[in-house]
């Protein structure tokens, strides 16, 4: 008998992602993560790959910058800074996408 109340306690959820994903809220959440991902993204990789173009094609980065460390090395380590930054900019917004995407999940339970 115990165990067929812990059945009855238990509702199983069925979600339909494919149904979501044509909803006009989950479309208008993937509008908004786009626009704030795409300036970063263009930002670092426009960064990313000047890098090996400045050491490679000029003469922009051979001058010494502090002691015998020229400013290809501080560009280089700039990158690891610029990406943390960006990681934890991300982080930090990416859990209001993830709450507005489980209201859109809960809305859309079928019981």
């Amino acid at each position: 008998m115990m165990g067929n109340n812990a059945q009855n306690s238990q509702e199983v959820q069925v979600v339909d992602f494919e149904k979501i994903i044509e909803t006009p809220e989950f479309k208008a959440l993937t509008r908004r993560k786009t626009k704030f991902m795409t300036p970063y993204i263009i930002v670092f990789l426009v960064a990313f790959f000047m890098l090996p173009i400045l050491t490679g094609y000029t003469k922009v980065l051979n001058s010494n910058a502090i002691g015998l460390i020229n400013w290809t090395w501080i560009y280089a380590f700039s990158m690891f800074v610029l990406t943390w930054v960006f990681s934890t900019i991300y982080t930090k917004k990416a859990s209001s996408f993830d709450k507005e995407a489980e209201e859109i999940i809960e809305k859309h339970i079928l019981k």
